[in-house]
């Protein structure tokens, strides 16, 4: 959280003063406003050589999209995201500043920037030709240089942010106000929290020494991970928090917040509901012009493999990463297999005829139990790297799966339970089976972000 207390908080203070002055003295121009004042915050934190950089990764996306072919497109982003790791250009870049911090901090920029130029650049591909109006430079420009999602997201599309920019949403000073004070409050509790854990349970420490993870009992050790995730989901409440707040003051609609990490129990709702942004990049941009869903069986393995292969390239193509792509890869693969099976109408009938309610719900409980596990393995290889993984593997996994299965099993039936409460019932009074234990099983659902 260290960055918050520094420039980027006041930067981010002086964006929402120029959108709201002028939203009311110049609403037509506001967009050249807000653009012109990203440039000139990235130019006091980034100095003249990070400014110049972005400019120049812009110029030659801008150049390449006026062939209007996606292929060169992402030809194109790929090796603007590769050349940031040449070690010839990160040493030059590390000597324009004092500090690894303001280092990384170009880096993260750039690395963000590259989904936002990408994203221009395939939407012109796309309807360049038909409207050129909101397709031009300095449309780019505005949607590049926006500041409250400058420098760590949440990801916004282009076409997206031009359209609310055109239809922004009129809001009196009375409710803006509100929305203002309840969000830095919102914001406030959760960095508090986050400030709290890393302070007092160390956990930035904790989770990088394997000497304490190995000695800690088993039921520990599960609490731990859990304390990690759950860290991991306050932290981007306060990193996309922040931002979405000042979207809204703007007029415009944020991507959802992240949900709860503790409420999911499937791959895919993970990649859903955490960051929906990104999620929603992925899925436009990747996953359905690859062939998606309907592409049959091997167009959307091949579209979920290309899709998890770009996001693990995209946050740096460490081991790890690769890793940690082929685990949820995998776990969407699985799940969307069981779901196929579930919607065949002889598996449908057989279920009717030998399973009560009861019985399905048991089931359901410990489909998602596996699921649920190696969801939370994922995530802490994610967070912790490959060796941190191994530890979590074979003490919980391996050296204690009998309790672990019985824990996750009896969570995952208790969730399923407090779900069934709140669903259709058949006239009987009880859960109808079909819903049961085919829950959002659709087939034209069935693929990596359900859409």
């Amino acid at each position: 959280m260290e960055w918050g207390k520094e420039r980027i908080i006041w930067l981010l203070l002086g964006h929402l003063m120029v959108s709201q002055m002028s939203r009311l003295f110049m609403e037509k121009y506001q967009p050249w406003c807000l653009m012109a004042y990203g440039m000139v915050a990235c130019w006091f934190l980034l100095g003249i050589n990070g400014l110049a950089v972005l400019l120049l990764h812009i110029a030659i996306s801008f150049s390449v999209a006026q062939f209007q072919t996606a292929v060169l497109t992402w030809l194109c982003s790929l090796l603007l995201l590769s050349a940031l790791r040449v070690p010839a250009l990160e040493e030059a870049m590390r000597g324009w500043y004092d500090s690894e911090n303001e280092y990384y901090l170009l880096l993260f920029t750039l690395t963000v920037r590259c989904l936002y130029y990408t994203s221009f650049s395939l939407e012109y591909c796309w309807h360049g030709s038909t409207q050129k109006r909101y397709h031009s430079f300095f449309w780019m420009l505005a949607y590049m240089f926006y500041y409250p999602v400058f420098h760590n997201g949440p990801i916004m599309t282009f076409n997206e942010f031009t359209k609310q920019m055109r239809r922004q949403e009129a809001c009196s000073l009375k409710s803006n106000l509100c929305v203002l004070l309840l969000g830095v409050v919102r914001i406030f509790f959760w960095w508090w929290l986050a400030e709290l854990i890393i302070h007092l349970m160390y956990i930035h420490a904790i989770y990088s020494s394997s000497s304490h993870l190995e000695a800690v009992s088993y039921w520990t050790l599960g609490g731990l991970a859990l304390a990690q995730v759950l860290f991991f989901y306050v932290k981007y409440l306060v990193l996309f928090g922040i931002p979405a707040l000042i979207i809204r003051m703007d007029g415009l609609k944020p991507p959802a917040l992240p949900r709860c990490v503790s409420t999911m129990h499937s791959f895919a709702g993970m990649w859903r509901s955490f960051d929906v942004g990104l999620h929603h990049f992925l899925i436009r941009y990747i996953y359905i012009p690859m062939g998606g869903s309907h592409g049959g069986v091997f167009g959307m393995l091949f579209s979920t493999a290309a899709t998890f292969s770009f996001v693990s390239y995209w946050h740096g193509g460490h081991n790890y990463l690769w890793f940690w792509a082929a685990l949820n890869w995998l776990g969407v693969i699985a799940e969307n297999g069981v779901r196929r099976l579930l919607s065949v109408s002889l598996v449908q009938e057989l279920i009717d005829r030998f399973f009560s309610p009861g019985i399905c719900r048991r089931l359901h409980a410990a489909l998602a139990a596996i699921s649920t596990s190696m969801l939370i393995l994922s995530n802490l290889v994610f967070l912790g790297g490959n060796q941190v993984g191994k530890i979590y593997w074979n003490r919980i996994f391996v050296e204690d799966l009998k309790g672990h299965s019985r824990s996750q099993y009896h969570y995952c039936l208790c969730t399923d339970e407090e779900k069934e409460a709140h669903r259709p019932r058949s006239p009987k009074g009880f859960m109808h089976p079909k819903l049961c234990f085919r829950h959002q099983c659709n087939p034209q659902n069935l693929h990596l972000a359900g859409t």
